[in-house]
């Protein structure tokens, strides 16, 4: 253990098997109920719950620690209205010009298209920007490592700590997303990196009858 780092104890309960399991199953339960959502109530929700879904979503794992994420918090509405008309422009372009047949026929069952009316229905926006790297005091660089994976690591503990407080979200990457950095006068070393809208789900939202993969497709045990 290098000397000249400090290092804490760290040593969490354990439980019983049968407590472990249990939790376990309850969790991954919550975590089968949730869904995607495009339909969203305009019902406030406290910006002190968006913070602290933040900084839960700030506790991931990341490359050598650095952290290399900003989350960017939107409820102004002409902001938000901003994000909307700019995201249009560039979701037109895809369901006209850019995306293949395939990716069409793929996104079909899930009824998008290029209006995203949820941009400024849904109370809170929740932009993620990737960091390449930090500047530090003196002007000089730090370089980040493992940039795409932290984040993504984060923006999974964003998205699962969101659905157990009950709220919903989207993921949604209009490409390319260049103008959320000049609208959240974000610097040019982040990258915007997902664009989350979050509040409750309308009372009359629907979503796709989904069916996830089984168990037996996503994994494979050597014992």
């Amino acid at each position: 253990m290098p000397a000249d780092h400090k290092f804490v104890h760290y040593q969490p309960e354990r439980k019983p098997e049968e407590e472990t399991l249990r939790i376990i199953k309850s969790d991954y339960e919550v975590a089968d109920a949730r869904r995607t959502v495009r339909h969203f109530s305009s019902d406030p929700v406290p910006r002190e719950v968006i913070e602290t879904a933040i900084r839960i979503a700030g506790t991931a794992p990341s490359g050598a620690h650095r952290q290399p994420w900003h989350f960017v918090a939107i409820s102004n509405p002409v902001i938000k209205e901003q994000i909307r008309e700019a995201a249009e422009k560039e979701e037109r372009e895809f369901y006209s010009r850019r995306a293949t047949p395939e990716w069409l026929e793929a996104l079909a069952p899930l009824g998008t298209d290029f209006v995203k009316e949820h941009i400024i229905t849904a109370p809170w926006l929740i932009v993620v920007f990737r960091r390449d790297y930090d500047v530090l005091e003196d002007g000089t660089r730090q370089k980040n490592y493992y940039m795409t994976e932290s984040v993504g690591i984060a923006v999974g503990f964003l998205i699962q700590t969101l659905h157990r407080a009950g709220l919903a979200t989207l993921t949604h990457t209009p490409a390319p997303m260049n103008f959320l950095r000049d609208i959240c006068q974000r610097p040019a070393h982040e990258k915007p990196f997902v664009l989350m809208p979050v509040g409750y789900p309308h009372p009359e939202c629907l979503v796709p009858d989904l069916a996830r993969k089984p168990l037996n497709e996503i994994s494979d045990f050597f014992l």
